[in-house]
């Protein structure tokens, strides 16, 4: 598909997660630097996840609908795991980082981005290979 603008996005957006793994930000209007990490951490991951889709669609967008999928009755499967696979590196942070090197809120995010794979992965099945398929 058709990458182009979506560089610029992944580098500023890696920039600013990458940030919130510091502890450098200004104090901000709301008297909290680490607040401040996390806006500018959100702000990134929403970057990186407008440059997936318009490497993955081709257009700038955030809806990955199923008419926009090029085979959702396999691909579906590859999401669902993605998903799984979000929510054991939610548990293994919880279990393992001792050290704090991830943000506190990392875990949470993690499983958001988790669970929403999942049902967008269970939903596509549904309607394309499961239950409600529409018969013609």
């Amino acid at each position: 598909m058709e990458a182009k603008g979506a560089v610029g996005l992944l580098i500023a957006g890696s920039a600013l997660v990458l940030q919130s793994f510091t502890s450098m930000a200004p104090v901000g209007p709301w008297d909290s630097a680490s607040f401040t990490r996390g806006v500018l951490g959100l702000t990134g991951l929403i970057m990186l996840y407008i440059a997936w889709f318009r490497y993955t669609f081709g257009i700038y967008g955030v809806a990955p609908t199923v008419d926009r999928w090029r085979s959702p009755q396999t691909s579906w499967l590859r999401v669902v795991v993605f998903g799984l696979a979000c929510l054991v590196m939610t548990r293994a942070i919880r279990l393992f980082d001792s050290d704090g090197v991830f943000p506190d809120p990392a875990g949470l995010l993690l499983a958001l981005i988790g669970v929403l794979s999942i049902m967008n992965g269970g939903y596509v099945w549904l309607i394309t290979s499961g239950p409600l398929v529409e018969e013609e």
